[in-house]
């Protein structure tokens, strides 16, 4: 552009290289480094965008590495920053724990032991909210299994009630199918300490276990989850329609069967579960 304002000679004097040195590098053939790099920042794109703008350097480099591509990670921070690709930000979500309510709690037999040696031993889950258009509310119950941290059942509905709680818990029967002895976990939410719910657990033999109250580390599982949702996705919809629809294709599509958990070898929860079934097999 200030070739049109200056000549050639003025701005190779300003920026200390010769004309003809100018003149040489134009002509030069893009380097073999070069033309990798414009590869490379295509794979990038790919990852980047198929993450939908969730990654950074690690998993994007996962994804690279998954593609046979010879490349090291400090590479990929470089071609990030040139790009202008970075990841969001997490948040903090809103607790919706109602505790205050006359029903019997459990201890906390979970004692933040938050892995499994093999799916369906441990379950946690919880509650939290979303805003609909300016004030509106939407509630999201979901149950995340610890060995592999794949979301199990998971349930919206405009109210805080323990039949939302019920419905999450009930897809997760219905998906999963556990046996007798399973912990569940969650806070001392009414919702959960509802006789309704804990009706549901006892039919099936499975053992309640309750955070502390107040404390939100007892579950801090969970809490990563609900954060990982509304940085990644949002936390406020146009329309309860819009939210249902979105959290559906967040959590079934993507995060259970796309997106790199850390905490799993940085592979999705269902390709953690399909390599430890390959493995006992």
């Amino acid at each position: 552009m200030e070739r049109a304002h200056h000549t050639v000679t003025i701005l190779c004097r300003c920026l200390q290289v010769t004309p003809s040195g100018f003149y040489a590098w134009r002509t030069r053939p893009e380097s073999a480094h070069a033309r990798d790099d414009r590869r490379l920042k295509v794979l990038v794109h790919t990852s980047f965008a198929e993450s939908r703008g969730n990654y950074g350097s690690p998993r994007v480099h996962d994804d690279l590495i998954d593609l046979q591509a010879r490349v090291s990670r400090k590479r990929i921070v470089r071609l990030m920053q040139e790009e202008g690709l970075k990841a969001r930000v997490r948040k903090r979500y809103k607790h919706t724990t109602m505790s205050d309510h006359d029903q019997p709690v459990a201890d906390n037999l979970l004692a933040r032991q938050f892995t499994a040696a093999a799916p369906n031993q441990r379950w946690v889950g919880d509650t939290t909210e979303f805003v609909i258009g300016t004030s509106s509310k939407l509630y999201l119950a979901v149950i995340l299994d610890l060995f592999s941290r794949f979301v199990v059942g998971w349930a919206v509905s405009a109210a805080n009630d323990r039949h939302l709680t019920i419905k999450a818990l009930e897809m997760a029967f219905k998906r999963r199918c556990p046996a007798i002895g399973l912990l569940h976990h969650s806070d001392q939410g009414g919702t959960y300490a509802s006789e309704d719910y804990q009706d549901l657990l006892a039919a099936r033999g499975i053992v309640c276990s309750m955070s502390r109250r107040g404390n939100c580390y007892d579950n801090a599982v969970m809490e990563s989850f609900f954060s990982t949702v509304k940085s990644e996705l949002a936390d406020q919809f146009a329309s309860y329609g819009d939210a249902k629809m979105e959290l559906f294709d967040y959590i079934e599509v993507f995060y259970n069967q796309r997106r790199r958990h850390s905490s799993v070898g940085r592979i999705s929860p269902a390709a953690f579960e399909r390599r430890a079934m390959t493995q006992v097999a």
